[in-house]
């Protein structure tokens, strides 16, 4: 019994010598370790902000801030560091960059991304030295447009936090938040709902035309103006802008189905097609993009392009928009995007293919165009033209 305990108090003797010991080395190492993990740190910093003399974590929680921000840092000297988290061609698109006291990029680099061309290793190199203006003179690369743009903007978010952290307003709304608050200042009664209409009537310079989806209205653009309009057609905003002919023409808008089969020479892209009370034709097309007419090395996805276009009896498009694709995510997926389908807005037969090609997807921007070309035909069949 006496060699048990005696067993046992050596062995919590043993234990508590050794507690002491950890404790004691714990004590001595811990400083030069949070050292060495602070230069660590210090280091990926000063990757971006080379001149920097010294690091302090920001707590972002209290500010507003674009919502690619997911670390910020703030130098001695009054400048900072970003780390940006976005989705170029991937997601996970990781950058850093420095923002100079003057509001200026002192680097930017990528920390690691999913994307697949490479452009993102040294596109950073572009950034140093520009601000919030000429940032965005920045060129994309050609095939890596989806890249090298979430790139461009990551550190336009960057420059905006640095102004924002510093006691600056800055409007870090994206674009498609701009056009939602606009027209739901123009027409509060829609409660934040609406959906953009396709245009079948030549309404001349109206832009847009978005309709509440409560059905409380509507909001037409034009330029820089959102005009709202009540259900029944009456002009809600105060505008010198006159709208009255072309609120007249979508309120008494109406189609009507055309049997195409009854066309031997329709055009096999044709799907169907229909023709407005004023005389102008609708047209839904499928074009055989990248997504049928790609290589086997890029993973086609067997499907069309669908296409609904309008154009006035004499050729002229009213309305182009993508209803359906699956391209390239990336590249031509781009197809889908309003500013490459509204250029084709106000084309004619003779120049409708002078349009902006989709960076890095020629089949996919020569399949539209080739659709859209079908619409001229069906019109020309239809109304009885050689």
């Amino acid at each position: 019994m006496n060699r048990s305990i005696k067993s046992i108090l050596v062995l919590v003797c043993i234990c508590a010598v050794t507690s002491l010991l950890m404790a004691l080395t714990n004590e001595l190492t811990a400083p030069i370790i949070e050292k060495n993990e602070s230069a660590a740190a210090n280091a990926a910093l000063l990757q971006v902000m080379p001149e920097g003399k010294g690091f302090e974590a920001v707590d972002i929680s209290t500010y507003t801030l674009p919502s690619t921000i997911s670390e910020a840092y703030k130098e001695a000297n009054g400048g900072y560091v970003f780390k940006m988290v976005t989705s170029g061609y991937s997601t996970n698109f990781v950058i850093m960059c420095g923002v100079s006291p003057d509001k200026s990029v002192s680097g930017a680099l990528c920390l690691s991304s999913g994307e697949t061309l490479g452009y993102e290793k040294t596109f950073g190199e572009n950034m140093t030295g520009k601000n919030i203006q000429t940032v965005e003179e920045i060129d994309t690369v050609s095939g890596a447009t989806k890249t090298t743009g979430a790139y461009i903007s990551a550190v336009k978010d960057a420059l905006n936090a640095a102004i924002i952290l510093d006691g600056g307003s800055v409007d870090i709304r994206t674009e498609e938040e701009i056009l939602a608050d606009n027209l739901s200042a123009a027409l509060p009664q829609a409660d934040g709902a609406f959906t953009k209409l396709f245009i079948v009537e030549d309404i001349g310079f109206v832009d847009a035309v978005y309709s509440a989806d409560n059905n409380t209205g509507y909001v037409y653009v034009v330029g820089e103006e959102f005009i709202a309009v009540d259900a029944t057609g009456n002009i809600l905003s105060e505008t010198e802008t006159d709208i009255s002919e072309a609120v007249s023409k979508m309120l008494a808008s109406s189609v009507s189905d055309i049997d195409i089969t009854a066309y031997a020479d329709m055009p096999t892209a044709i799907v169907s097609a229909s023709v407005s009370a004023t005389g102008n034709y609708i047209f839904d097309i499928k074009a055989a993009g990248f997504g049928i007419s790609g290589d086997a090395w890029y993973n086609p996805s067997g499907e069309y392009i669908y296409i609904k276009i309008s154009v006035t009896s004499e050729g002229k498009i009213i309305d182009c928009f993508t209803v359906s694709q699956k391209e390239t995510d990336g590249i031509g997926s781009a197809c889908a995007d309003e500013e490459f389908y509204t250029q084709f807005n106000g084309k004619d037969e003779s120049n409708f293919r002078e349009i902006d090609a989709i960076s890095g997807a020629t089949i996919t921007t020569n399949a539209y165009k080739t659709a859209v070309s079908r619409a001229f035909e069906a019109l020309k069949i239809l109304k009885g033209v050689e």
